[in-house]
């Protein structure tokens, strides 16, 4: 038995906010600001934007450990946050995040088209997401409301390590069947996300202008002048640099003709880990 390189994609492994729903991922960052606040702790949506892509209590762990917020935290506590602290916060953001998370459940426009054409052209559609499972539950169960089903669903503490680490896009790999982590396309609207991709082994899309990076509706993001949107591309592109994704688009209705070309380099013999 020998190897071959894959000459086609079969998988696309998608996130959740801010790929497919939650055009600009406000749900996440929005609790964040207001379970900061119940504590007493300024937090802007910047600041709550940083680590993004993360799971939620990595992530909340990220920003305290910024000397800003720890030092605001200090004058409320009169000490730096300890994990100890960091879980209170967490244990304060998850019912927050149940609650409000049907206010930023829209699926992106396009995104429902889009998929079908992904899955006309053969690939099963994986999914994971740095929500844990509970909130996962209420985001698949309102995509679904809305015609969105993934065919494997992969929450952040369903696995040893979430983002960056590979885990969550690996164990879609074996729940979907694929054959080889070269035939996959992790798609991501973050840093951490690309990373999970690029150390998977996989194909990595960048979305610039859904989600977190430009964290703007979808009405603030049409109504973006030519130029805006240019200024804005190049400054999303440098943030996504040190993650090397091999493809950055606007949106996940450009997916497609990536796919195309990922297909095409494929049948080249071109492999994702050596570009």
């Amino acid at each position: 038995m020998n190897y071959r390189n894959p000459t086609h994609l079969q998988a696309a492994i998608l996130d959740w906010a801010g790929t497919v729903v939650d055009f600009g991922s406000f749900a996440p960052t929005q609790i964040f600001v207001e379970a900061f606040a119940e504590f007493g702790v300024h937090l802007s949506i910047e600041e709550a934007r940083g680590p993004m892509g993360m799971g939620k209590w990595d992530h909340i762990r990220a920003l305290c450990d910024l000397p800003q917020i720890a030092e605001r935290y200090r004058r409320a506590f009169g000490r730096t946050p300890t994990d100890n602290d960091v879980t209170a916060l967490y244990e304060r953001f998850m019912p927050l995040q149940i609650e409000k998370i049907a206010e930023h459940s829209a699926l992106i426009p396009g995104a429902l088209d889009t998929i079908g054409e992904l899955r006309h052209a053969g690939l099963k559609i994986g999914s994971c997401s740095g929500y844990p499972k509970v909130v996962m539950d209420k985001v698949v169960e309102l995509a679904a409301r809305n015609g969105y089903i993934a065919d494997h669903v992969v929450a952040t503490d369903e696995t040893p390590q979430g983002r960056p680490w590979p885990a969550q896009a690996l164990a879609n790999v074996i729940a979907l069947g694929i054959e080889d982590v070269a035939a996959c396309v992790k798609v991501d609207d973050t840093l951490p996300g690309i990373l999970e991709g690029r150390r998977a082994g996989m194909w990595t899309v960048a979305l610039v202008c859904s989600g977190n990076a430009l964290g703007l509706t979808w009405e603030q993001y049409q109504a973006l002048e030519p130029q805006q949107l240019d200024e804005a591309r190049q400054r999303i592109h440098a943030q996504f640099e040190s993650a090397r994704p091999h493809y950055l688009i606007d949106t996940l209705n450009q997916l497609p003709e990536v796919v195309a070309d990922i297909n095409r380099r494929l049948a080249e013999g071109e492999m994702p880990q050596a570009c």
